[in-house]
């Protein structure tokens, strides 16, 4: 049985923001994006109960996209 997905976010110890998602069962789970201590984007992936699937991209700090990995399907 497939339980209900949870907000999640965990910060710096500067109380930035590092990284926000959702869990299912305690795992990383659907969408995520990390972050930098500027608050910009560093990262967008995508998990499936902790494990990394589909496409994650990697951006510099002006949002351009740096590098794009296909993760194998699960």
């Amino acid at each position: 049985m497939m339980t209900e997905t949870v907000p999640y976010e965990k910060f710096h110890a500067d109380g930035s923001i590092w990284a926000r998602g959702q869990t299912l069962d305690g795992e990383m789970h659907g969408y995520w994006e990390f972050f930098r201590k500027d608050g910009t984007v560093m990262r967008r992936e995508h998990m499936d109960r902790g494990v990394q699937v589909g496409e994650w991209t990697t951006l510099a700090k002006d949002g351009s996209i740096v590098k794009t990995t296909r993760m194998k399907a699960r």
